[in-house]
């Protein structure tokens, strides 16, 4: 993929604001620093940036590199990645980035991660292993379908093994980090 400048320099700058202000919060978040108010507002910033996500699908189809740059289409997929409140709306982004993904506008990883938690939020077994539930006695890997072949489907979308990525996260992640009264799980990814 080339970096290109965005064709949409306006929409770039909304999409990686949104998406930052989103990570900061889902960060308190994991560290148990928010209370009830806070989490609220959380959710009502997930909603708003499923919304105009949504809106920018219908009128440019995924947020690619060519449209909007790099970060702000890593910004558009962390938006996707988070909207789990609205599991059509999730696999319909998958299916656009899937897209993108062809035609060389986006990376293979970004959809793996964003296929495998849409399967999630609809109550199936992930492909790629690549969401797990952070809470304070530890992680957990959301179900994985067919296990013991994990490894060669990440392989096909050009992720690590999974116990390396495992050591990754367990390192990024470490129980030690979490408050006690964190909240009991939080879905998060895997690289």
């Amino acid at each position: 993929m080339k970096t290109h400048e965005p064709q949409l320099p306006d929409l770039a700058r909304e999409l990686i604001a949104r998406a930052a202000e989103a990570a900061a919060h889902r960060a308190r978040r994991a560290r148990g620093q928010l209370d009830g108010i806070h989490l609220g507002q959380g959710r009502h910033t997930d909603h708003a940036n499923s919304r105009v996500l949504r809106r920018i699908l219908a009128e440019h189809d995924w947020p690619g590199h060519r449209l909007v740059g790099p970060d702000a289409a890593r910004a558009a997929w962390s938006i996707a990645l988070h909207s789990d409140d609205d599991p059509p709306f999730q696999r319909a982004a998958t299916t656009l980035l899937g897209r993108a993904v062809q035609i060389g506008d986006a990376p293979i990883q970004h959809w793996a991660h964003l296929h495998d938690r849409a399967l999630i939020t609809n109550g199936r077994d992930q492909e790629y292993g690549t969401q797990l539930l952070l809470h304070a006695d530890g992680i957990d890997l959301c179900p994985l379908r067919a296990p013991d072949t994990v490894d060669t489907r990440r392989a096909t979308v050009s992720l690590p093994p999974i116990a390396a990525a495992l050591t990754a996260v367990q390192r990024r992640y470490r129980t030690d980090r979490f408050a006690q009264d964190a909240p009991t799980v939080v879905l998060a990814e895997v690289a």
